[in-house]
């Protein structure tokens, strides 16, 4: 529909006032009512075009015209007029105190933008993939998602790094979404970089000493599997003394078994 505005307006030149986008392919009269307070014409023929009061409320604007012995241009900006309009004398079925109190204050600050701030995260520059980072780098970030065992945060590496539910605060958490929602921008740390298996642990918990989060070193495990391998030679040395211990084992429960059994009976 967007593209058909475009096209409607290189063929027929630039609009001079909001009816003449009723003629625009696809945008029909409910499609009118819903976008044409959001789509702006500045210099054309009703002043009322370049702000964001919708076409089906100007006769609400032209009564407060009539009542205030004002031109529609010098309407627009007059705050201290507006609110001299008595908002009662102007409600109807149709239009409530709620929908004239938003037209006045519309027309106050005709150029005002309805969004709220948008904020984006600043990507750190010349991290672009998961081979750029880093263990202790942080970043900005964007919260992509929400579960509840942790969130994921995008980083700008194509691969969205999660954020364990442990590591997002200090104080106990049962949910994640006590603290962080989805679209919000926070500052991490990376713990652990796994490019193999494409993964990137995070933590928002910026004092953290990387090595408190990050695994055991690999030393570690070396030790660990050489007590093993140790213990199970120091079993196999001895296979008679184990099996002759198994059985008597085995017999000293069927014993107890068949006692259970009398007794039972």
């Amino acid at each position: 529909m967007a593209n058909n505005i475009v096209q409607f307006r290189d063929e027929q030149g630039a609009f001079t006032n909001r009816n003449q986008l009723k003629g625009v392919a696809r945008l029909g009269p409910k499609a009118f009512e819903q976008a044409g307070g959001f789509l702006r014409i500045s210099g054309g023929d009703n002043p009322l075009d370049q702000c964001a009061v919708h076409p089906e409320t100007y006769p609400v604007v032209e009564n407060i015209i009539k009542k205030l012995n004002i031109d529609s241009a010098d309407l627009l900006n007059s705050a201290s007029q507006l609110q001299q309009v008595n908002v009662s004398d102007l409600t109807t079925e149709q239009f409530g105190e709620i929908t004239i109190n938003d037209i006045i204050q519309e027309l106050i600050k005709p150029s005002r933008d309805p969004r709220p701030e948008f904020k984006t995260a600043t990507f750190a520059e010349g991290v672009n993939t998961i081979a750029d980072l880093d263990v202790g780098m942080v970043l900005e970030g964007v919260v992509s998602n929400v579960a509840n065992f942790g969130a994921f945060v995008d980083i700008g590496v194509h691969q969205d790094g999660l954020v364990h539910i442990s590591a997002i605060t200090d104080k106990f958490i049962s949910d994640p979404r006590e603290i962080i929602k989805a679209g919000e921008i926070v500052k991490v740390k990376v713990i652990e970089v796994d490019p193999a298996r494409k993964r990137i642990s995070l933590s928002m918990r910026l004092d953290d000493s990387v090595s408190k989060s990050s695994p055991p070193p690999p030393q570690h495990k070396k030790v660990k599997k050489e007590s093993h391998d140790k213990s199970r030679v120091a079993t196999n040395s001895k296979p008679v003394k184990a099996k002759v211990k198994k059985v008597e084992n085995a017999a000293m429960g069927n014993a107890f078994a068949d006692a259970f059994a009398k007794l039972k009976k």
